[in-house]
């Protein structure tokens, strides 16, 4: 019979089993690129700013259309300052006014339309802070993936290394090899190791950058690289870009403020109401007035200031079709170099590594037959870890091209599942 402290150890094992089973990091998946986009978009507080600005812009579209508050005037007129009425009331007059401001209708509506404009230029400038987000993730997601496969070739080669080590001990021991060899052997493993601290720090960094954006603990793990496909943006679309569509929308902030000024060339008039009572003696009296500004320097300020509304509509047009070209040509450049990327990595996938792998085997076989020494060896060791770092360089480029391309628009991109 077993003893009971056996069935005791046992319970306690399968309890903590089941504790780890459930615990938050054993529940914790891997951190995809279209999860990461999703938490980012969420976390971020830049797009809440935008959100604000468009409403504010909106709210002040309602208040500009209106007429001007009216003006309530309140007065005392001849009020004596000598002889026996001095500050006597009895021939001042007691006037209450009321005067309004008559704006056009033309006017009203530019007033608010220009402030309808700066709502759907807040709202393009939040589209694009959303694709420039994306793309920053993106980059932050692969940039992280990137050091941690070094960091892991790292320590594949440290392991290699060590095995490397203790063949040139054997060696040494049965008498065939020579301590330099051996020396050599550990040289190159302690560089590697070296390497290693290095990279750790780097994938810390890269980490934190990550987090910094998701919001979700650094230390989540990543899941598999999506499947690297883009459709070529056509020029057309390319003229679609959020940025481009964001300087339209100021080119449109600043017409709506030109037909403003325009509308500003006819001054507004305003009409006032007054009642006026006086002594016993004299009659109750109502007064009508209409004033109208004189705008007497016309060609020098109101001109010169919707001269000035239209020099800055023309600036940000020139602007906008130099940035469209500028983009379109940037885009046609992303393309070529993501395929090209993808070309040279299918070659180097192809033909460089199994060459890499062949050359390393060859060299070792080489130097356990006897016929070669150590050097051989380890320079094919450090050009095949060259060649797979090179690779994941390469790997990463092409990755950040295909992001920039796919994530141009703020839309959330088909070939990305969170």
């Amino acid at each position: 019979m077993e003893h009971p402290s056996f069935f005791l150890a046992r319970a306690a094992f399968a309890w903590a089993a089941l504790l780890a089973a459930h615990s938050p990091a054993a529940a914790v998946e891997p951190l995809s690129l279209g999860a990461a986009l999703q938490s980012a978009l969420a976390h971020s507080r830049s797009l809440d700013a935008s959100n604000a600005a468009a409403r504010g812009a909106r709210e002040m579209a309602v208040a500009a259309a209106q007429r001007p508050d009216p003006v309530l005037r309140l007065s005392l007129e001849e009020l004596a300052l000598q002889g026996t009425d001095r500050f006597g009331l009895s021939t001042t007059m007691r006037s209450i006014a009321l005067m309004q401001t008559l704006p056009s209708a033309d006017k009203r509506q530019a007033r608010g339309a220009r402030f309808e404009r700066e709502a759907e230029a807040a709202l393009s400038e939040r589209t694009q802070r959303v694709a420039a987000l994306q793309t920053e993730v993106a980059q932050a997601w692969l940039e992280r993936r990137l050091q941690e496969q070094s960091l892991h070739l790292l320590r594949a080669q440290i392991d290699e290394a060590q095995l490397l080590v203790q063949t040139t001990d054997a060696v040494l021991r049965g008498g065939k090899g020579s301590s330099a060899d051996a020396l050599a052997a550990r040289e190159a493993q302690a560089q590697l190791e070296q390497a290693l601290i290095a990279a750790q720090a780097e994938v810390a960094k890269a980490r934190l950058t990550l987090a910094r954006f998701t919001g979700g603990p650094p230390e989540q793990p990543l899941a598999g690289l999506p499947t690297m496909q883009h459709s070529p943006l056509s020029v057309e679309k390319a003229a679609q870009l959020p940025d481009l569509v964001a300087l339209q929308a100021r080119e449109a902030v600043a017409r709506a403020e030109a037909e403003l000024a325009r509308q500003e060339l006819r001054p507004d008039w305003s009409a006032e109401l007054m009642f006026s009572q006086r002594g016993s003696p004299f009659p109750n009296t109502v007064s009508i007035g209409v004033s109208v500004p004189l705008q007497w320097d016309r060609p020098q300020r109101q001109q010169r200031e919707l001269a000035a509304r239209l020099a800055r509509v023309n600036e940000l047009q020139a602007e906008r079709e130099e940035q469209t070209r500028e983009r379109a040509l940037q885009v046609q450049r992303w393309q070529l170099a993501w395929r090209a990327g993808r070309d040279r990595l299918a070659f180097l996938d192809t033909q460089r590594q199994p060459l890499a792998q062949q050359r390393v085997d060859a060299a070792l076989a080489a130097y356990r037959g006897g016929r070669e020494g150590l050097g051989p060896v380890l320079q094919a060791r450090r050009d095949a870890l060259s060649l797979a770092q090179e690779r994941l360089t390469l790997e990463h480029e092409t990755a950040g091209l295909w992001a920039r391309l796919d994530y141009l628009f703020a839309d959330t991109p088909a070939g990305v599942t969170p």
